[in-house]
């Protein structure tokens, strides 16, 4: 039986020299790497009390949404800037060469609510940071986040030392 780090495809010096790009699409398009990263993600919330699962754009999307079936709970989505049809709140945040804003419908999160958050990658944390600040921000506790990987050595769990983080693949470098 394949291991999950298994289906991971690993291209060197992408998108530049140096860097070991980690990609997920060869999880996502094999069956049992898809049935298995959702369950090994799934597997951190076993006892876990939570009300919503939120998943940010797109790749939360794709691991949030089968979790939050599973476990018949509601899926809260954190969109690029202007994406969302009602009225939002919005983050700016730094990029490596740049910023980019994220929004979630202000009616989204109902305060008291207790939150998950789910994405592929923690890295430098930027994105689940300022995810869990418009979380807050409308009344709700993050009380976990869950990534399937993890580059450990771009410090996003120390950017987002306040919460509980689990991910199914941790990489030591970049």
């Amino acid at each position: 039986m394949k291991k999950l780090e298994d289906y991971v495809r690993t291209i060197p010096d992408f998108p530049e020299p140096g860097i070991m790009f980690r990609d997920v699409t060869t999880v996502i398009q094999d069956a049992d790497g898809l049935q298995l990263a959702i369950d090994s993600m799934q597997a951190f919330l076993k006892d876990v009390d939570f009300d919503v699962i939120v998943g940010a754009e797109s790749r939360g999307f794709i691991f949030g949404m089968p979790i939050a079936y599973n476990l018949h709970k509601p899926f809260v989505l954190v969109r690029k800037k202007g994406k969302l049809p009602c009225e939002t709140i919005s983050r700016e945040y730094s990029l490596e060469y740049g910023t980019a804003t994220i929004e979630m419908h202000k009616d989204s999160i109902k305060p008291g609510q207790k939150v998950v958050l789910v994405d592929d990658l923690i890295a430098t944390g930027g994105t689940m940071k300022v995810a869990a600040e418009m979380v807050e921000e409308l009344g709700g506790e993050v009380v976990k986040m869950v990534f399937l990987m993890e580059l450990a050595g771009l410090k996003g769990r120390e950017a987002l030392s306040k919460y509980d983080i689990s991910s199914a693949l941790i990489y030591e470098g970049k």
